[in-house]
């Protein structure tokens, strides 16, 4: 186990129609609030309506800025920083899933920056302060709720790179499961595909002696496995989603990474794949983390087996080991097509010739490797990006 210091500042208040405490809980940090959301289906469930009420019932002016798409785009997030310098907003309330809050973190460390907030995405800067963020979960899936990241896209180029700062943790987040019951079944696959693959870049590492955090993952990933597929079948199970929403939120706030050093090489190359060609976060995951492991699997081939035996049940041969690791990636697999995940570049319509670019794109002209449990270049990458085919 290697030395860690962590730390979680964001104040989660869980469970039905905590959405009508915003009110009280933004007056401690804001007289003037930045609502900033996606499109119009919060107005449809009602749920901007209770927000803006409460939040007008306490006293507190609100601006509004909607239109964040997945893959949140840099041109959005000026425009907050702007509203914010203009109306002197004190708390940027994001309301939505991933992409609302790591717009909503984006434009607050950029409304405390004299400079271009993509300065941060580039590691041409480091945030220095932040508007406050809070935010109210509609997806459970990204873990932006109580992380220190945000990823931001740039039109220019296709760009999609991450940020991660102390000044990114949400004051406060609201977790209703009742929220996420309109969601289609697509979004929740992909959400849930996000939240195993945070479990899954946290698991494999090369750090010994971590078996408190192994445990926890372990029995997060079984909860996940156990809970997503139920969710196709009754989408307004409260227990349920309690569950999912739960677990994707400790997936992500760093008490799973106490200890270890995770990979995210996988994320890394994702990135290419949604910035290119705007796919779902997770839909990319679900094809990439496979090949990723299919490619890695022998650098330790005892936690590959640990992964099948105590994730996924599977049983051990133990004249074979290497049998028992890649029935855990196919199990894996399998679980992702039965969330009606895609699992090949092929079925997304990523063709062969676009795979150096994205290759080149990620390791900078291959002057630089992604992730930490491998070390991997621009050939790992094409072989990768071979095995997903």
């Amino acid at each position: 186990m290697v030395n860690f210091d962590y730390q979680n500042p964001t104040r989660i208040i869980f469970g039905k129609d905590t959405e009508n405490e915003t009110g009280r809980l933004a007056s401690g940090y804001a007289e003037k609030v930045l609502l900033h959301y996606g499109g119009g289906s919060i107005k449809k469930t009602g749920l901007y309506d209770r927000v803006t009420a409460s939040l007008k019932d306490a006293g507190l002016e609100v601006f509004e800025l909607s239109g964040v798409k997945p893959n949140p785009r840099l041109s959005l997030v000026r425009e907050g920083i702007k509203i914010c310098r203009e109306k002197q907003i004190d708390l940027i309330l994001a309301v939505g899933g991933g992409s609302v809050i790591d717009s909503a973190k984006a434009i607050g460390v950029g409304a405390d920056y004299d400079g271009d907030v993509w300065d941060f995405y580039t590691g041409k800067a480091e945030p220095q302060g932040s508007t406050p963020v809070a935010t109210i979960l509609t997806i459970p899936a990204a873990g932006s709720e109580s992380s220190q990241g945000s990823v931001i896209t740039n039109e220019d180029g296709g760009l999609k790179r991450p940020c991660n700062s102390l000044y990114m943790y949400p004051v406060f987040s609201i977790l209703n499961p009742e929220l996420a019951y309109t969601l289609p079944e697509y979004q929740i696959a992909c959400g849930t595909t996000d939240i195993m693959a945070h479990m899954i870049e946290r698991y494999f590492t090369n750090v010994k002696n971590v078996e408190l955090t192994d445990r926890l993952l372990e029995g997060a990933m079984r909860n996940i496995i156990h809970h997503a597929p139920r969710l196709l079948q009754d989408s307004k199970n409260y227990a349920t989603w309690a569950e999912v929403m739960w677990t994707g939120t400790v997936a992500h706030n760093n008490m799973l990474d106490t200890g270890r050093i995770g990979d995210w090489g996988s994320h890394d190359i994702e990135h290419e794949l949604s910035g290119m060609y705007d796919i779902a976060h997770g839909a990319g995951l679900a094809i990439i983390i496979p090949a990723w492991m299919k490619y890695v699997h022998n650098h330790d081939l005892n936690r590959f087996v640990q992964f099948a035996t105590l994730v996924w049940s599977a049983e051990m041969d133990f004249n074979e080991p290497a049998k028992t690791a890649l029935e855990g990636i196919y199990r894996l697999e399998a679980h992702f097509k039965r969330m009606g995940m895609k699992t090949r570049l092929s079925e997304v319509g990523i063709t062969a010739d676009t795979y150096e670019a994205m290759a080149d794109k990620a390791t900078d002209g291959d002057t630089k490797t992604l992730g930490n449990f491998v070390k991997l270049d621009k050939a790992a990458l094409m072989e990768i990006f071979s095995l997903a085919e």
